[in-house]
């Protein structure tokens, strides 16, 4: 670790934010941890009494302007955007709303957020932002569009910034994590049952199954927390972090493909 830093990570609640929260503390770190429920406040600030971390945590619901303005009241060196939301489903069904929501929470309303911590790197002509992306952003899963979807958003907002900020000093970057065994991947299938209806959809519910059998291996999460406290914590990494190594080289092999596919 090359000095101390204050570390502001959204979505600290569960999953890879969550780990990566304590991760860092461990190494020394300052963490401010923001989650989205008031239960989450309450059983992160356990987890890191229990293990002998000083984790600040706040309720901080990126969707809710009234949260989002909060960031402005802290100082802090790295700003980890990563919460998010995702929901499986055909993109030529799933009601438009909820992709909306989607969008609402991993592109527009983090990009707000964004903004507010880029005035405050600007002004102290240095800073880190990293988002925490996915492979979905790199490549597409048929039933999960919307979420790839938003995720190509969150890449390209990157690859902007990254060089429209690069000359006040801030390093922008993003994390790709593949399938990780969090509870993420599963609960987006999980939510078309509100509105999937066979009878009425024309998307055959056999196909979609395909589409979640193609997420039935997932990766022991501690790995990929692991990776994401080596990253945060680095002066210099590459701009765009995608692991574990298999998902690193199915994305390449996905991008190289794309362009010999015919319609």
């Amino acid at each position: 670790m090359l000095g101390k830093k204050t570390i502001f990570i959204t979505g600290a609640g569960s999953g890879l934010g969550k780990g990566a929260a304590l991760g860092l503390a461990k190494k020394g770190h300052k963490v401010i941890a923001s989650v989205e429920i008031i239960p989450q406040v309450t059983e992160l600030r356990e987890e890191a009494k229990a293990q002998g971390l000083d984790i600040e945590v706040l309720k901080l619901d990126v969707n809710k302007p009234l949260d989002r303005i909060q960031l402005e009241k802290y100082d802090f060196d790295v700003y980890v955007a990563n919460a998010g939301i995702g929901e499986g489903g055909p993109l030529a069904e799933i009601p438009v709303d909820n992709i909306r929501q989607i969008f609402d929470t991993n592109v527009f309303n983090s990009l707000e957020m964004v903004q507010i911590v880029a005035r405050q790197f600007v002004a102290k002509k240095k800073g880190k932002i990293i988002f925490v992306s996915s492979i979905a952003g790199l490549s597409v899963t048929p039933y999960l569009g919307a979420y790839c979807a938003s995720k190509h958003a969150v890449e390209a907002m990157a690859q902007a910034l990254k060089e429209e900020l690069k000359e006040f000093g801030i390093q922008v970057a993003t994390i790709n994590p593949g399938p990780y065994k969090t509870g993420f991947n599963d609960n987006m299938f999980e939510q078309k049952e509100k509105w999937y209806d066979e009878k009425t959809n024309f998307t055959k519910r056999a196909d979609l199954l395909k589409g979640e059998k193609m997420l039935a291996q997932q990766f022991d999460p501690q790995d990929m927390i692991d990776k994401m406290v080596e990253v945060i914590d680095a002066k210099h990494h590459p701009f765009r972090n995608v692991y574990p190594k298999p998902s690193e080289e199915q994305v390449k092999e996905y991008q190289a493909k794309i362009w010999e596919e015919t319609v």
